[in-house]
């Protein structure tokens, strides 16, 4: 493109149906990047495109060139169809014919007369309606020069199917029917993508979490009156009411009132924030105290939140697409099969072999090579893997996250609510200070105040009355006592919040409020440490407390105040530097980030956002459960490579002894079903995880 048409590309985001593998979303980039001036990024996780293209273009002519290579394109709708019931149901159908199936073709006490034809019908929906999507697929592959695991797939079940109608109509013999293995490669693949489309399915999840998080309503105020709006048609300068407890509607400035706004959901800040008039304020946020005016400044897309929306959405698309570990070598073995297959069948015909003979070491080759253990590889092991770590507390998403555990050496822990607990707690200070300050505080709606008259109810049980309470926003509170006025705010201090309290005149007493470390947080850093990670502390709070904490976690790399779109540049950075980095997070502020690192985990007692943005969650709110995810997940991917060595080395060392007429098309259907069950059980071992 010339100077001129790279400032003026326009930018399109295209939803790709269609493709059943990684290898089809490299087939989709490939073709969109041909076209000159197009830059375009496929990801098959989302199944979306990021399109760069020139002002000369439609969308139109992006979507026939995706349409040309055999896909189909068009831009996301709010609600996309869930394809994961379509897969179920084709699951639950075959299954449903093929157990029958199976138990006709393989108990002989079943086989009444005519029991063929009952098994051709049984088998003929599954191996044709159950499985289309991979005939369709192997179609478009071959229509490309191309092959992939569903070319193998469909291959399998054709001829097993074919050479089972040729000895059924032309009397080949009942021990040559093979309507079954058609039907069980058919079922057990089905199960694999169906799971595999189910955890695909959860990819868009964090920005309807990330949106759901603002206000529905607001009341807004027009000629002196309140009315009750949806949040959505909020406009620039409307001025709106936000009453203590609610979240504020959208960007603005207040116009009037004081209070201490929570903006921990956002910033990770764990103190709240004293406003006023002509002081910012964020939507989605919660006002902690008093009543307040706020104009608004930006609504819709051009608010904060929804910035944080797209920050999430850019990190999901720029994450690498990670094939199948099968996808991979099926572009080498697919082809191999095949021929071995094809070459077979010419050798055993021109050595003078009965056609039926070489027909039946071709089908042998075929059948032995389908990839029905390949198919199991990786959704027992995910599943039995994703089962066991919900018994501890930890939620694996999908395959696709399993590959970078194993080379993750840096772990990136939010402090607030990962590290510490979240809460506002009473550290230092006692005696009359306390009992006297807990007694104003106790009229207080602010999170420090709280967090003091706890402390002192639960040092001195009942307190005494207040009278003449005030709070001024910014600087504290001030009652009458026992007949003394004292006064409780903000002063000088260390690492948390320092609180000063008088009364006659004179500071009398200090009171320290910080937000504390999990017990267990110190041991969790230490079994990251032992399996090779670095940690490092990341926090919008202020430098000091951050300090504070990484020293009771025995943390040593700090990076303290810091916006959400900051958390994101932090990864980056270390990124960049070439380490392969994990985040672990319970905010919405920490939900970009999530994405963005190359193995996302969240608290599971956090926010939606962050939890759908992850990869991993922690059910527990334990830190410990994050060196406990990442053990589950690397041996979980051990499992699902030695399966996968294992049904390919099944391949490998069968293939030759069908090629030389020594199986029979029915052994080496009873032999792919023995790898299934090797499979299977090497998976279950996952159960015995500690």
């Amino acid at each position: 493109m010339s100077p001129a048409e790279v400032a003026a590309a326009a930018r399109v985001e295209l939803a790709i149906g269609g493709m059943t593998c990684a290898s089809c979303a490299a087939r989709v980039e490939r073709k969109l990047n041909k076209v000159d001036g197009v830059t375009a990024t496929v990801n098959y996780a989302t199944e979306k495109a990021q399109v760069s293209y020139p002002p000369r273009l439609s969308v139109d002519d992006l979507k026939a060139v995706v349409e040309a290579a055999g896909y189909s394109a068009r831009l996301p709708e709010p609600e996309r169809l869930d394809e994961t019931s379509a897969w179920r149901t084709r699951l639950l159908v075959s299954a449903g014919l093929t157990i029958p199936l199976i138990g006709l073709a393989m108990v002989p006490a079943w086989q009444f007369p005519g029991w063929p034809w009952a098994a051709l019908a049984l088998a003929a929906p599954v191996v044709t309606w159950g499985a289309w999507p991979f005939h369709r697929a192997a179609a478009l592959n071959l229509r490309h020069a191309t092959a992939t695991m569903d070319t193998l797939i469909s291959l399998g079940v054709v001829a097993s199917v074919a050479w089972s109608l040729y000895a059924l109509l032309f009397g080949a013999g009942h021990h040559h029917l093979y309507f079954e293995v058609a039907a069980a490669i058919t079922t057990f693949i089905l199960a694999g993508r169906y799971f595999e489309t189910r955890s695909k399915r959860r990819a868009g999840a964090a920005l309807r979490a990330l949106m759901d998080l603002g206000a529905k309503d607001v009341t807004v105020l027009r000629d002196g009156d309140e009315h009750l709006i949806p949040a959505q048609n909020l406009q620039v300068d409307d001025v709106f009411v936000v009453r203590p407890g609610e979240k504020i509607a959208t960007d603005g400035v207040v116009t009037e009132g004081g209070s201490a706004v929570d903006t921990s959901m956002l910033t990770g800040e764990s103190v709240p924030v004293e406003v006023g008039p002509g002081d910012a304020v964020t939507g989605a946020t919660v006002n902690a105290g008093g009543r307040l005016l706020v104009r608004a400044t930006r609504v819709g897309a051009d608010t904060r939140l929804a910035q944080m929306a797209r920050l999430v959405e850019a990190a999901q698309n720029g994450k690498a697409d990670v094939q199948r570990l099968a996808d991979r070598v099926s572009a080498v073995f697919v082809p191999a099969v095949v021929l071995t297959a094809l070459a077979t069948l010419v050798v055993w015909l021109a050595t003078g072999g009965r056609p039926d003979d070489a027909f039946t070491a071709a089908v042998a080759v075929l059948i032995i090579a389908c990839p029905c253990a390949l198919g199991l590889a990786t959704p027992t092991a995910l599943l039995v893997g994703t089962g066991r770590g919900a018994q501890l507390g930890i939620l694996i998403k999908g395959p696709e996250v399993l590959e970078n555990t194993r080379r993750v050496d840096t772990v990136v822990l939010d402090k607030t609510g990962t590290v510490t607990t979240g809460r506002m707690t009473l550290v230092e200070g006692d005696g009359e200070a306390l009992r006297l300050a807990g007694a104003v505080e106790a009229a207080s709606e602010h999170p420090i105040g709280r967090a003091i008259a706890d402390a002192a109810k639960q040092r001195f049980g009942t307190l005494p009355a207040v009278t003449d309470f005030r709070s001024t926003p910014g600087i504290g509170v001030t009652g009458e006592v026992e007949g003394r006025t004292v006064s409780v705010g903000r002063a000088e201090g260390g690492a948390g919040t320092t609180v000063g309290v008088t009364w006659d005149g004179e500071v009398r007493g200090r009171l320290v409020v910080a937000d504390t470390i999990k017990p267990t947080s110190a041991r969790a850093v230490a079994e990251l440490r032992a399996l090779g990670l670095t940690p490092v502390l990341l926090t919008g709070d202020n430098a000091g407390a951050a300090r504070a904490i990484a020293a009771e976690a025995r943390i040593d790399e700090v990076v303290a105040e810091v916006l959400p779109e900051e958390k994101v540049a932090v990864v980056k950075r270390l990124q960049a530097e070439g380490r392969v980095v994990a985040m672990v997070g319970d905010g919405v502020n920490d939900a970009a980030a999530l994405a963005q690192a190359d193995l996302g985990l969240a608290m599971g007692t956090g926010t939606d956002a962050a939890i759908e943005a992850s990869d991993l969650t922690l059910v527990r709110g334990d830190l410990r459960a994050a060196a406990d995810a990442i053990r589950l997940a690397r041996r979980t991917l051990a499992t699902i490579k030695g399966n996968l060595f294992w049904a390919f080395a099944y391949n490998v060392a069968a293939l030759p002894l069908a090629a030389l007429g020594l199986l029979d098309p029915m052994i080496a259907g009873a032999a792919m079903a023995c790898s299934s069950a090797f499979v299977v059980s090497n998976s279950l071992r996952l159960r015995r995880f500690r």
